[in-house]
C-alpha cells in the first residue's frame, strides 16, 4: 500500500516457500547489487520488502539494497532532484496517477515485460511501467462509534460535522491524491464546493496514509481514507470485525500500483529480470496479506476467505494519467482554497 506503514497495521505472514519462477543467474552476478527505490511501509519489517528481498535474493546471485522514501508522491519528487544521476535501478511505488509525469522525466526505459494477462480493473496498459497491485480507497469506519456509516461520497460530504475523518495531503501522500481525484470524478467542475462542506468533518490532513491510520485506530476519529482491502488485515491479524469499510453508491477510485526500470541503470538485466519476477507468483503470494492489497496476476494459493467478505465497488473511477498530469497542481490548489480558513 504504498505509504502505508503503521506498527499496529502490518505484520509479516511466513515467506511461501521455494520460488521456481526463475532459473539461477550466472555466478558473475553474485557481487551485483540491485538498488530499488520504494516507500517506507514496503521496506519495513512488517510489509512485503523483506520477503521480496529474500525471495529475489534466492534466485538472482545478487544483493537487493531499498532506499526507501515516505510515499510515491515523494519517490517521484526524489527521482526529479536527482536526475540522470540517480542510483536506483528500479523504482517501485508510483501509481498510475503519477506515471505520466514520472515518464516525462526520462529517466525510464521500456520494460521489456509481457504484461497483457496481468487482471487489473480498467484494463491498465503501458509498455514502460509494469502494474503489481491494487486497491480501491475507501472509508473505513469503526462500527463502535459509527452506526450509520456514509453510502456516498455525498453522505460523507453533507454527514454530520461530529463525525471526523483523517484524511491525507495531496500534495505528499498518494492517498490522498486519490481522495482528491475520487472527489474530482463524482463531483467536477463543483468538487470546490464539495471539499468547502467537507472541511467540518476533517479531523487534520497528515503527510501521509500511516499516520492517518494510526491516529483511526487509536480512536482520534471514527473514520479515515484508506483501502476496501483494510479491514482484511484486521479480520486476519486481529480477528476483529471492528473496523469496516462504508461502499459508496457513486463507485469508488482505484490505486494502481506500478514499478519502472532506470534507463542509466548499470545492472539492467538483474533489473528486468525483477520486473518480471514482481508478476510471478513469487512476488504476487506476498502482497495480499503484507501489502494488504490485491494480486494482478494468478498467486499459487488461493486468497485468505477474509478477502470475499470485502466491500465490491460498483463502479471503477480512473481519470487518466495524462488527464491528471496536467490538471494535478491546478486541482491541488483548489483543494488548498476550498479547505483553508474558517
Amino acid at each position: 500500500m504504498h505509504d502505508r506503514s503503521l506498527l499496529s497495521f502490518i505484520t509479516g505472514l511466513a515467506l511461501a516457500a521455494g520460488t521456481t519462477f526463475f532459473a539461477a543467474q550466472p555466478a558473475a552476478a553474485a557481487d551485483k547489487t540491485l538498488t530499488i527505490y520504494t516507500y517506507e511501509s514496503f521496506t519495513s519489517e512488517w510489509g512485503p520488502g523483506p520477503k521480496v528481498k529474500a525471495a529475489f535474493e534466492k534466485t538472482c546471485g545478487c544483493t537487493v539494497n531499498y532506499v526507501s522514501v515516505t510515499d510515491g508522491v515523494a519517490l517521484l519528487s526524489r527521482l526529479k532532484l536527482e536526475g540522470a544521476g540517480t542510483k536506483a535501478d528500479v523504482v517501485l511505488g508510483l501509481d498510475t496517477n503519477l506515471v505520466d509525469e514520472a515518464k516525462d522525466t526520462g529517466l525510464f526505459d521500456a520494460s521489456g515485460v509481457d504484461t497483457s494477462a496481468l487482471k487489473v480493473p480498467g484494463d491498465f496498459k503501458n509498455d514502460i511501467f509494469v502494474p503489481y497491485d491494487y486497491g480501491h480507497f475507501a472509508v473505513i469506519y469503526d462500527t463502535q462509534t459509527i452506526k450509520n456509516p456514509p453510502k456516498s461520497m455525498k453522505d460523507l460530504v453533507e454527514g454530520d460535522p461530529k463525525q471526523k475523518i483523517v484524511i491525507e495531503d495531496p500534495r505528499t501522500s498518494t492517498p490522498g491524491l486519490g481522495l482528491l481525484l475520487w472527489v474530482k470524478s463524482i463531483y467536477g467542475d463543483k468538487s470546490a464546493d464539495a471539499w468547502a462542506k467537507l472541511k467540518g468533518r476533517i479531523l487534520t490532513v497528515t503527510p501521509g496514509w500511516s499516520e492517518a491510520y494510526d491516529l483511526f485506530t487509536k480512536g482520534e476519529a471514527p473514520m479515515a481514507l484508506s483501502y476496501t482491502t483494510s479491514p482484511a488485515y484486521h479480520m486476519i491479524e486481529e480477528k476483529t470485525d471492528r473496523y469496516q469499510a462504508a461502499g459508496f453508491s457513486e463507485g469508488h477510485y482505484i490505486q494502481i500500483e506500478v514499478a519502472g526500470l532506470i534507463k542509466s541503470s548499470p545492472n539492467k538485466d538483474l533489473a528486468h529480470d525483477f520486473l518480471k519476477f514482481m508478476v510471478s507468483p513469487g512476488f504476487q503470494d506476498i502482497i495480499p496479506t503484507s501489502n494488504w492489497m490485491m494480486p494482478v496476476s494468478a498467486t499459487s494459493t488461493p486468497l485468505p476467505d477474509a478477502f470475499g467478505k470485502l466491500v465490491v465497488p460498483s463502479k471503477t473511477f480512473l481519470i487518466s494519467p495524462d488527464v491528471v498530469e496536467k490538471n494535478r497542481k491546478a486541482w491541488i490548489d483548489e483543494w488548498l482554497t476550498a479547505t483553508s480558513g474558517n
